[in-house]
C-alpha cells in the first residue's frame, strides 16, 4: 500500500471522528435503515474503540486478514442472535472489556497464534455483533453497521502498519485505560 493512500485513509478516518458529535445516535426509533446501521458503530465510542483497537492490533501484527475477517463473520453471526432476541449477560461490560483487552494485546505487542488471535476477536465480535443485533433488528442496518466496522478494522489495520511501535504502545495503554472507564460506567 503506498503512502499517499495510507494518508488519504488516515484523513478519512480522522475527517469521521471529528464528524462523530454531530451525528444523533441511531438505532433508536424508527432510524433501522442501512445508513442507521452504517453510523452507528461510528457513534458508540465502545464499539469505536474496539473495532479500531482490534485493526491496530492486527495492523501491528502483520499477518493476513484471517482476524479481521473473522471478526466480521462473528459479528454477523452475534448480530442474526440478538435480532432473534438472544442476548449475552453482562454484554455491555462485555464490550467495554473489549476495548481493555485489545488495548492491553496492544500495548504488550502480544502475537498470539493465528488460530488463537482469532478466537480472541471472534468472542469479541460476537458481543458487539449481539448488541447492534438487538439495537438495530433489520437486515439493511446489519449491512450497514458490518459494511462500517469493516472500514473501522480495516483503518486500524492500516494504521497499526505503519504508526511507530513506541505510539502504537500508547494507543494501546490509552485503549485500555478507555475500556476500564467504559467498565465502570457499564
Amino acid at each position: 500500500m503506498s503512502a499517499r493512500l495510507m494518508t488519504k485513509t488516515a484523513a478519512v478516518a480522522a475527517l469521521c471522528l471529528l464528524a462523530l458529535p454531530a451525528m444523533a445516535h441511531p438505532g433508536h426509533g424508527d432510524s433501522v435503515g442501512f445508513l442507521a446501521g452504517f453510523a452507528h458503530p461510528f457513534t458508540g465510542i465502545d464499539h469505536l474503540l474496539a473495532m479500531l483497537g482490534v485493526g491496530l492490533w492486527g495492523g501491528q501484527q502483520r499477518r493476513s486478514l484471517a482476524q479481521p475477517a473473522t471478526f466480521v463473520g462473528m459479528m454477523l453471526l452475534g448480530a442474526l442472535a440478538g435480532m432473534v432476541g438472544l442476548t449475552v449477560p453482562g454484554l455491555e461490560t462485555g464490550i467495554a472489556a473489549t476495548v481493555a483487552l485489545a488495548g492491553l494485546a496492544i500495548a504488550l505487542a502480544l502475537a498470539l497464534p493465528n488460530w488463537l488471535g482469532m478466537l480472541l476477536v471472534g468472542m469479541f465480535a460476537l458481543a458487539h455483533g449481539n448488541a447492534h443485533g438487538q439495537e438495530l433488528p433489520a437486515a439493511s442496518a446489519a449491512c450497514g453497521f458490518l459494511l462500517a466496522s469493516a472500514v473501522l478494522l480495516w483503518a486500524g489495520r492500516c494504521i497499526g502498519q505503519v504508526l511507530a511501535e513506541r505510539l502504537l504502545r500508547v494507543a494501546g495503554v490509552a485503549l485500555t485505560a478507555a475500556g476500564v472507564v467504559l467498565m465502570g460506567g457499564a
